[in-house]
């Protein structure tokens, strides 16, 4: 009986890691361009995930997001952004959940009716109480807008709180698998949130967040705020994948960078790492009609986005254990070496080359009113 037991502990512990992410919303005042800076670090069971652009239909606004490949029906966003500059994201919440509803997981469906009706956090806001009760969520809902909005709402499946980033001291705020209403030391990723808190610091001291920090740093970062040590300069080659930011259950890393008050809200952008991060390269989407690039499309004949097999494949070789419990173990030197040809190391090179040419299609948009 203990034995059963123990295994229920572990399958339900796998459950809760791949439901699991890590977020910031970071105010345009601590960026280097003074915009504002939405960012989700995806972990899920549904490792294909795909961009799409969906048409504003009957009086909906057209949005991107970021959807599982599994959902053909493109029903449920997972995070994104429209053409009023209005952009949205999760995390899972286990701490704010106090009945006994089932049926959950709704989290998609309230950001996809978000996206195709919202213009400003306020609206968010006032969808969340229209919306018929439950809500079958338990999440920390991030949101920002090009009016200067920027928030998280701890949702559970009959209220919400509104936690305003201009509301605090510092300018910015991390949420992981917990909700700061929510019980208190329950819930997921007070590690993970240490380690995002930790990473960011100088950038925030500095006032030079950029994207770049969360996609090329932070989710390709081996730093373990408990232990207090980075394991991508280990000289060991095995390490124990557990409580990082980027993990086997990692699927994607996507910043929405929003506007400044006044300024084009075409000119947001959501640069998106499909498959594992640490092994991904970022692409930029935009709603000027550019579309979404190829690489971050779903596949006519496979249905997922080549990017994302590119960087699950890369994958591979960095879990190579396939026997006993491998996917716990992960060879770093695949990703970070002495000579600098590690995955992580190479593709940051090529990140930074679609940074440069993206910002300089970025500053086209911002000349059009």
């Amino acid at each position: 009986m203990i034995k059963y037991f123990c295994t229920a502990l572990l399958m339900l512990a796998d459950i809760f890691e791949m439901s699991a992410c890590t977020s910031a919303i970071i105010s345009g005042k601590l960026t280097e361009n003074h915009r504002p800076i939405l960012w989700k670090h995806r972990d899920t069971s549904c490792l294909d995930n795909v961009v799409e652009i969906i048409k504003g239909e009957d009086g909906q606004i057209e949005y991107a997001a970021l959807f599982n490949s599994t959902d053909t029906a493109r029903a449920e966003a997972w995070l994104g952004f429209n053409k009023a500059g209005f952009a949205i994201m999760n995390t899972a919440s286990y701490n704010l959940k106090n009945d006994t509803i089932t049926e959950m997981d709704n989290e998609g469906f309230v950001m996809a009716e978000a996206l195709a009706s919202c213009c400003t956090v306020d609206d968010f806001e006032q969808l969340l109480k229209e919306m018929p009760k439950p809500l079958r969520v338990e999440a920390n809902f991030g949101v920002i807008d090009a009016f200067g909005g920027a928030a998280y709402f701890e949702t559970d499946n009959w209220s919400y709180k509104r936690f305003n980033v201009d509301d605090t001291e510092d300018g910015y705020l991390v949420r992981t698998n917990y909700s700061k209403s929510g019980r208190k030391d329950e819930g997921y990723g007070y590690v993970r949130e240490a380690t995002a808190e930790y990473l960011l610091k100088d950038y925030i001291g500095d006032k030079k967040v950029t994207p770049m920090v969360f996609t090329e740093d932070i989710s390709r970062s081996f730093y373990h705020s408990l232990i207090d040590d980075d394991f991508s300069d280990t000289e060991a080659t095995w390490v124990v994948d557990r409580d990082f930011i980027p993990r086997y259950s990692s699927s994607a890393s996507v910043v929405i960078e929003g506007v400044e008050v006044g300024q084009n809200p075409l000119a947001t952008t959501m640069w998106t790492v499909l498959g594992y991060p640490p092994c991904g390269v970022v692409e930029p989407i935009w709603l000027d009609g550019t579309g979404v690039p190829e690489g971050l499309k779903a596949d006519r004949v496979t249905g997922k986005a080549p990017l994302c097999e590119q960087a699950n494949e890369l994958k591979k070789s960095v879990f190579p254990l396939e026997r006993d419990n491998g996917k716990n173990y992960l060879n770093i030197k695949v990703l970070y070496n002495n000579e600098g040809t590690g995955i992580c190391q190479t593709n940051r090179i090529k990140s930074l080359e679609k940074y440069k040419e993206g910002y300089e299609h970025v500053e086209k948009l911002l000349k059009k009113k």
